[in-house]
């Protein structure tokens, strides 16, 4: 034996028991920056090269969508969850490679566009695993976006269909769940510094042996979280869920064979890949670009940067996210280049081609281009807690290149939207209830946000998530049921709080939350847009007003309820400037607040958001600002100083004329504030942020990229980010406190000297 097959035995022993040893199954980066879909299998390939029939492909993708949304049915009606409840959860049907082929018509598709990670995971690393392997009736639980999701509070049960012995399809069913152990309760803690901050943190494994649950592994997650019958409870109903549409998906294998479920599942994915790449080609060369910000890490101000550059060539469709903010190393905030791609994918979905089917194969053609270690490619060390922060601004970030690159096509796939609002405006809650139970969750009035102006018509007011179109705002009545908080108010859209446009934007409503018959309860909230507007506009109309986080604290509203009942008004803006309390401390806020206990009878008052306008506002419609007036969605003062409209205030008949003449002043005006576009760049850009500004991501040029290390400036190379250490907010204000103190002795003691 030489020396060279020597050297090869050894390298071969050595690969074998790296294989057998392998210190930790992390995130696979072979899987998570992929979002193609895999390469025909042998069987694939054998089936589609011969002639497929359209009307039996069609008769079994419809028994497919049937059987998902029943089982999504099931999810809705049986879940415990208050995300189940109204409409955030979905299930799903994969390929065997794992690829998403479909998803009930009215879940939310991000869910299921996540968990193909997960099952690419099982397949590569379990499937073939001794002491693990994928069997028929096993079934997987995940909730780590790590591994691929959204964010932890997530959880998906994953089964495999084997059909003869053969694995044909994977199946899915996920719900956000909400409390999940972590630091803060409810599952999305903004005061997460690290990822063991979080709570559970699943990857991939088997919880579910012979079709049942193994009670052992039950009970170890039961003991993990806060609300063990919530564990239980949906446990249970994410498996009879998958159980039911396996049984339905069986029932195709018997009556229409596996060949014909095999083609139906891959020619729906690969058709997608067709006339996506077919639309591609359809759109002018170019590049489009638009940058989005969050305003807070929850802990404190810092405006973080999203810069986004897509670029058309031919059919390809390039998206580069270079200049982003880096990553924060101790802020709960960062994001998955997995998680990313899933939230773009389902604003692409839902805002530019909502026709096509929910699959993840949209993304096929498409490139990406991140900068490592950025706010939205984050590294495997980073708390993603609350990732909705950048990847709610995900989802509506592309509406704007999108718009540009659709304008001039003869024909469109769905109306010209401006940005919807995009951040989870609503409150995490958290305590004992009047039950006795032990609670963490969060409100379903995340899913009423304001809708952007379109091309042809306004805004719908609180019409969604930015993540799914057929979510509900919840009864209120059932979650006061179950929890000490009341709700002072029903939904009252928050006038003037709109995008202004020719076309304006869908308008969000007002919250006034408080508690009673509890001892021990909480709030905080998860959002940013505070400072700066959430929703960008479009063509010419208005971004989305900021929205503060408002308190009146020191009081016990019931009371006064009880006793002066005429002191309350249904309305945020007037309880803060009127301060009809006496002896209430009223205060504002950015909507970043970490968990407080609060007394009962304290009010917490926000509003959810509006979109952006579209269009110029001197193009707008009298008569549409008239009705406005009418419907108290703006006030005369709004239609005069924005709309540039005059009328008669009692009657509110327009004089044409008038307001003709009006808005031809204002466009007068506007020229003579005007400057060549030269001479507006030389006194408008700086060569870096200013000093008192925090601020993370690309200034100018996305090479250099500024961040905050230690409550220190810095710059670096965006292709050489690093991780950004932000200083306890607490320790910051002692600092400051204790200088304020120093330098007040210095002043006494010179006078006194």
């Amino acid at each position: 034996m030489n020396d060279m097959s020597v050297a090869a035995e050894q390298q071969a022993l050595l690969d074998q028991f790296l294989v057998q040893n392998k210190l930790f199954f992390a995130p696979d980066p072979e899987i998570m920056e992929n979002h193609r879909i895999e390469a025909r299998s042998a069987v694939e390939e054998q089936l589609l090269s011969q002639p497929v029939d359209p009307h039996k492909v069609n008769e079994v993708r419809g028994l497919i969508i049937a059987a998902l949304d029943e089982s999504n049915t099931m999810i809705e009606q049986m879940g415990a969850a208050p995300g189940a409840k109204w409409g955030d959860m979905t299930t799903a049907i994969f390929t065997a490679a794992g690829d998403l082929s479909m998803i009930a018509p009215h879940g939310v598709g991000g869910f299921a566009a996540a968990v193909f990670y997960p099952i690419k995971f099982i397949n590569k690393y379990w499937a073939h695993e001794p002491t693990v392997g994928v069997r028929d009736g096993d079934g997987f639980i995940h909730n780590d976006a790590r591994y691929g999701g959204i964010h932890n509070t997530d959880q998906s049960m994953m089964m495999p269909v084997f059909w003869k012995g053969r694995l044909v399809c994977w199946l899915s069913a996920t719900i956000h769940e909400g409390e999940n152990g972590s630091c803060e309760p409810g599952g999305m803690p903004a005061a997460a510094e690290s990822k063991f901050d979080e709570g559970l943190k699943m990857p991939p494994f088997r919880i579910v042996e012979n079709f049942e649950l193994k009670r052992d592994l039950v009970t170890f997650l039961q003991n993990s979280v806060r609300d063990p019958k919530l564990q239980l409870e949906d446990m249970k109903v994410r498996l009879h869920s998958v159980l039911r549409l396996r049984q339905r998906i069986i029932k195709v294998l018997e009556e229409h064979g596996e060949e014909a479920l095999i083609i139906t599942l891959r020619k729906h994915i690969e058709d997608v890949v067709v006339e996506v790449r077919r639309r591609i080609r359809e759109l002018p060369d170019g590049t489009m670009r638009t940058i989005s910000f969050a305003d807070s890490t929850l802990r404190e101000n810092v405006l973080l940067k999203l810069n986004m550059a897509i670029t058309v060539k031919g059919e390809r469709m390039i998206v580069d996210m270079r200049g982003t903010s880096p990553e924060l190393l101790n802020r709960s905030i960062n994001a998955a280049q997995a998680s990313f791609k899933t939230m773009l994918f389902t604003g692409y979905m839902q805002n530019i081609w909502p026709d096509l089917p929910f699959t993840m194969a949209v993304f096929t053609p498409f490139e990406f281009i991140f900068d490592n270690n950025s706010l939205i490619n984050g590294s495997f060390e980073t708390p993603q807690a609350m990732s909705l922060i950048p990847l709610f601004k995900t989802m509506t970030i592309a509406c704007i290149p999108m718009a540009k690159f659709n304008f001039s096509l003869p024909q469109r796939y769905t109306a010209i939207v401006a940005p919807q609002y995009d951040q989870p405006a609503t409150l995490i809650y958290g305590g004992l209830t009047q039950h006795g139970e032990y609670v963490g969750n969060f409100c379903a009035d995340i899913n009423g946000m304001g809708q952007g102006g379109r091309g042809h018509r306004d805004g719908e007011h609180s019409v969604s998530p930015p993540f799914a179109a057929h979510c509900d705002l919840g009864e209120i009545e059932l979650m006061e049921e179950d929890l000490p908080m009341v709700r002072l108010g029903a939904f009252t859209l928050a006038r003037d709080r709109v995008g202004f446009g020719k076309m304006r934007s869908g308008l969000g409503y007002e919250q006034i939350h408080t508690f009673r018959r509890s001892g021990l309860w909480g709030f905080m909230t998860g959002c940013s847009g505070s400072l700066f507007s959430s929703a960008m506009p479009l063509f010419g109309g208005y971004a989305s007003p900021t929205y503060p986080l408002c308190k009146i604290k020191g009081i016990n509203i019931f009371d006064e309820l009880k006793n002066n009942p005429e002191k309350f008004k249904f309305d945020v803006i007037e309880l803060m400037n009127t301060q009809p309390f006496e002896n209430a401390q009223y205060s504002t806020h950015n909507m970043g607040m970490t968990f407080e206990l609060a007394q009962p009878g304290e009010l917490y008052m926000m509003c959810q958001g509006a979109g952006g306008g579209y269009g110029d506002v001197l193009q707008r419609e009298p008569a549409q600002v008239m009705q406005d007036i009418e419907e108290d969605l703006i006030s005369p003062d709004t239609a005069r100083d924005i709309y540039k409209v005059v009328f008669d205030e009692r009657s509110r008949i327009v004089d044409v004329d008038a307001t003709q003449q009006l808005r031809d002043d204002e466009r007068r005006a506007r020229m003579a504030r005007g400057v060549p576009f030269d001479e507006f760049v030389k006194t408008w850009t700086t060569p870096e942020p200013p000093a008192s500004l925090p601020f993370m991501g690309a200034w100018s040029d996305p090479s250099t990229v500024y961040g905050i290390q230690a409550g220190t400036r810095v710059t670096m190379p965006g292709s050489a980010l690093q991780s950004q250490f932000m200083l306890n907010p607490k320790d910051v204000l002692i600092a400051t406190l204790q200088a304020e103190n120093e330098a007040l002795k210095a002043r006494l003691g010179a006078s006194a000297g």
